[in-house]
């Protein structure tokens, strides 16, 4: 499968695991509830660790554990619930998470540019067909004028 990766079309990595999955060597992400099951097994996991969030699962308590995590995936039901732009903002903003942050689900061509300024590095699109064309929402905006995870100032600071 391929995904949107820091505005590149790139090869996906990653296995995203049920619950009921088991676990297997390489890059894996799990949701919430398994990662709180098996924390003691998970934190031994050899490869990359990723962790699925849903706007309804509770942020705060994974931060202490963040740096367990090689990718952050923000689960997008449909294109109308937006909790997950905040928790990207947060993520980057005030807990400094550096790793990936991957849109997942419903994410749409006019949401593209709006999910990179929050935060959110790479992408798994509800049509995947439609990938080359999504790399021109990047561009959809040639500034913002509100401050960003990308822009921290405002835009009459930054001139």
């Amino acid at each position: 499968m391929q995904i949107i990766k820091d505005r590149e079309i790139v090869e996906d990595s990653w296995l995203h695991l049920d619950d009921e999955a088991t676990l297997v060597a390489g890059k894996i992400t799990v949701s919430l509830n398994r990662w709180q099951e098996q924390h003691e097994t998970l934190s031994k996991h050899q490869g990359g660790l990723g962790l699925r969030l849903t706007g309804d699962d509770p942020l705060e308590e994974i931060v202490p554990d963040l740096a367990s995590f090689s990718l952050i995936v923000l689960i997008f039901p449909a294109f109308t619930d937006g909790r997950c732009y905040s928790f990207a903002r947060l993520l980057r903003d005030r807990y400094h998470y550096t790793g990936e942050i991957r849109a997942q689900g419903d994410v749409l061509h006019d949401q593209l540019f709006y999910m990179s300024q929050s935060g959110i590095n790479s992408f798994e699109l509800a049509k995947p067909d439609q990938m080359e064309n999504a790399l021109t929402a990047f561009n959809d905006f040639s500034e913002s004028y509100q401050t960003t995870a990308l822009k921290p100032e405002p835009l009459y600071r930054r001139r």
